[in-house]
This record gives C-alpha cells, sequence and structure tokens, in this order.
C-alpha cells in the first residue's frame, strides 16, 4: 500500500541551467522547456567565474524568466545578485552563508540552499532566513560517495518543518512521483540537458508530480 501523507499544495518545478551554455541558441532553449509546464522558479549556475559572461547570461535570462513572471536565481555570486537586477540567491554551503546573504541581500530577496543530506544543516539554514532547503542526491549518482538522500527525511520534514524543502540531483519521473507529496520543489537540470530533447524530458517529469 503506498504511504499516505497530509495534504499539502501541489509540489513545483525548479530549474536549474546546464553549467556552460551557449548564448547564441541556449536562449531560445530554455524558452521553449519554460512554455511546456509551468516553472516557478530558474537557477543560473555557471561553472565559470569569468564576470563578463556571467553577466551577459544573467542579462539574457533575466529578460526570458521576467517576460514569464518567473524569479531569476543565480548560484553562489552573490555580489552578482543585484548588479544584474536579479531575484536572489542560491547558496551550497549548506547553513553557513545564509545569514550573511540575507544581511547583504535584504528581506526580499529569495535565498536558497543545498544542504545535502543534513538534516541539522538544513534546520540551521532555515533559522538564518533561508526561504527554501535542498536536499540531494535523491536517486542513483557517481557523485561524491554515491550517497542517496532517504525518502524519511522528506518525510520529517514535510511534517515537522515549514520552510520548503527543494528535492535535487538525480531526479527521474520514478523518484518525482514518490516525492511528490512530500517535496515543495524538484529542481531539474542535468536530468533534462544532458537528453536530446530537453523540453519532452521536462514535460515528462513535470507529468509525474502528484495532482492536487
Amino acid at each position: 500500500m503506498a504511504p499516505q501523507y497530509p495534504e499539502k499544495e501541489q509540489a513545483q518545478l525548479y530549474l536549474i541551467t546546464p553549467p556552460a551554455f551557449d548564448l547564441d541558441s541556449f536562449p531560445d532553449q530554455i524558452s521553449r522547456v519554460l512554455d511546456c509546464a509551468p516553472v516557478a522558479c530558474v537557477r543560473l549556475a555557471l561553472a565559470s567565474k569569468d564576470e563578463g559572461e556571467i553577466a551577459k547570461s544573467g542579462d539574457a535570462l533575466r529578460e526570458i524568466c521576467h517576460a514569464r513572471d518567473i524569479p531569476l536565481l543565480i548560484e553562489s555570486h552573490l555580489i552578482m545578485v543585484e548588479r544584474l537586477g536579479l531575484d536572489g540567491v542560491h547558496l551550497t554551503d549548506g547553513s553557513r552563508s545564509v545569514r550573511y546573504a540575507r544581511q547583504e541581500l535584504g528581506k526580499d530577496a529569495i535565498i536558497g540552499t543545498f544542504c545535502g543530506a543534513s538534516r541539522h544543516d538544513g534546520l540551521n539554514a532555515g533559522e538564518s532566513g533561508a526561504d527554501y532547503v535542498c536536499f540531494g542526491p535523491c536517486g542513483e549518482n557517481t557523485l561524491g560517495d554515491g550517497s542517496v538522500v532517504s525518502v524519511d527525511l522528506f518525510k520529517w520534514w514535510s511534517d515537522v518543518v515549514e520552510v520548503p524543502i527543494v528535492a535535487e540531483g538525480a531526479l527521474n519521473a520514478e523518484i518525482v512521483n514518490t516525492l511528490s507529496p512530500i517535496s515543495d520543489f524538484f529542481a531539474i537540470g542535468a536530468e533534462i540537458w544532458d537528453t536530446d530533447d530537453p523540453a519532452a524530458a521536462f514535460k515528462t517529469l513535470s507529468s509525474a508530480i502528484h495532482q492536487t
């Protein structure tokens, strides 16, 4: 028998960009993805440290996202948020930088952070002012020691903590279906960009979310 969870709002989609992309073609590609299913948030997650490249990418994606009333966050580069007119920052160091980011960006900015599988880090991040906490990877992977966040962590968080929870990393339709009653968002990136048709892959994962 499938587990029963308290009713909550339907989980939403959160889109992560690839770590590198061609600005001549990617705007069209991400536009197709954004138009095939409702998206709550987009994260610019470039691996590049080149400020000029980050700025050009941020400008291009801001226009696309804001035209659709979708907030655009940037990963790690706190200093670029106000400079590029973005909506917030996604941190990757658990709870360590959340309080500082909140002080720098103010109460209206969106601040989220990735906490791996650490409930302790997640709780500290929430107490420090994070708007959401990401846990992952959620499926089989080759990252680090290959560990997977347990469904029990999502269940416990959903029952006990009010800060929104995001499932991120190694997602597939089965995992999305399992976690959708106990996760607020699914952060999807490599799962679609590594396919031949990102928009179709995104739609498939979207359709796996439980309808409420």
